[in-house]
């Protein structure tokens, strides 16, 4: 049995300063891993990318959070993730830190892809977990008012 990992660089969490509102679309398509076959297989047969192009997570943070001083917070975020069409409440542990007038986000959460109605065939059930470890390193970009 081998790790399977994939990174997606093209999504950008937008955050509002003065809600705590924070959303993210991801492009399914734009995981990267470090098979091709792995990456071909993950948007044909699991998340359905030509069905299902982006996951979207809307949400808000649920801590105090002076972003006007550098330092670090560990905050909840909770809302609504939908994924492979299907939209699931969801509560992550993360961490704010603020440096000068960057703001960022990391928090590691497990994904258990049968709520999100993602099936794996039985012949590959040994070597695709049940749970998915998601990992979130991301720069936070500022909510601008159109």
């Amino acid at each position: 049995m081998e790790d399977i990992d994939a990174t997606n660089k093209a999504a950008k969490p937008i955050l509002n300063t003065a809600t705590g509102d924070i959303q993210v679309k991801i492009p399914i398509t734009l995981f990267v891993f470090k098979r091709p076959l792995m990456q071909e297989h993950f948007n044909e047969n699991y998340l359905e990318s030509d069905k299902f192009p982006d996951a979207v997570f809307k949400g808000k943070i649920k801590d105090v959070v002076d972003y006007t001083k550098d330092g670090i917070t560990k905050v909840k975020v909770s809302g609504k993730m939908n994924m492979h069409g299907v939209e699931k409440e969801i509560v992550i542990d993360g961490t704010i830190t603020i440096k000068g007038q960057e703001i960022s986000l990391h928090s590691e959460f497990n994904i258990h892809i049968a709520d999100y109605n993602i099936s794996v065939p039985t012949v590959v059930t040994a070597k695709i977990a049940e749970d998915v470890k998601t990992k979130i390193d991301a720069v936070l970009e500022p909510y601008k008012k159109k």
